[in-house]
């Protein structure tokens, strides 16, 4: 690379990191190195469209797990908060309302503990979705970039499928007892059939969708305004794409 190439390039990084982004600090990377991969996708000096798709799983995973990870992280949000199971809903005059969930108050409280054991669940979740993502297999990395707003997050739950649930159920496990006052173990007493292994299960369940969820609205939200990351590698990928 000559001078005056490094020189542009160096410049660009600054105005790209800095305040002043525009397009030219974006088309300079495509123009000086050839970077234009597939239409409307670009990428800097040295990486490819693999190391941006996986800076997009990477940083849209960071920012769900940091909303999920924070004290009500999944109750306080009603696209990750989790559901009592069925059997802990029941119908007017069951036996279950008439002694454990008697009271709207009663069922909130319940229904946050469960959220709070999901945390448990999140916090073990988080470095295997780290780690796999740095370790995945890609194929078709453009087709992935160019889909719609959450392909890459439909593409990384597809390759770890269930692992993911393998995961969290030591936590989840961890939590039930952690959590529970009491009042969740007189919720499972008073089902016939229910027993802490099936809450378990619903939970950790419930929780992955809920981090997969979380995942692809930090992904479509980066794809909408990648300028926003700050991130170099994602604003040339995305931005010339709008």
């Amino acid at each position: 690379m000559s001078n005056f190439e490094h020189q542009i390039i160096s410049s660009d990084i600054e105005l790209l990191n800095g305040k002043a982004l525009n397009r030219r600090a974006i088309l300079s990377y495509a123009m000086v190195g050839g970077l234009f991969t597939i239409s409307g996708c670009a990428s800097l000096p040295g990486f490819g469209l693999t190391d941006t798709l996986r800076r997009l799983m990477t940083l849209s995973s960071q920012r769900a797990f940091a909303q999920l990870l924070e004290p009500g992280g999944f109750y306080d949000d009603q696209l990750t908060r989790i559901a009592l199971p069925d059997q802990f809903g029941g119908g007017a005059g069951s036996s279950l309302l008439s002694t454990v969930l008697s009271s709207g108050k009663v069922r909130t409280e319940l229904q946050q503990q469960v959220n709070r054991v999901a945390e448990k669940g999140a916090e073990r979740a988080a470095p295997f979705v780290a780690d796999s993502i740095r370790n995945i297999g890609i194929e078709g990395a453009s087709q992935i970039i160019r889909g719609g707003p959450t392909a890459a997050t439909e593409f990384l739950r597809g390759n770890i499928g269930n692992n993911l649930v393998g995961v969290m159920v030591p936590g989840i496990n961890d939590g039930l007892k952690l959590f529970d006052n009491g009042l969740i173990s007189r919720a499972v007493r008073s089902v016939a059939g229910f027993d802490v292994g099936k809450l378990g299960n619903d939970i950790v369940g419930k929780a992955g969708n809920s981090i997969w969820s979380a995942m692809g609205r930090e992904e479509a939200a980066i794809r909408a305004n990648p300028r926003e990351t700050g991130d170099p590698l994602l604003i040339a990928a995305f931005a010339l794409a709008g």
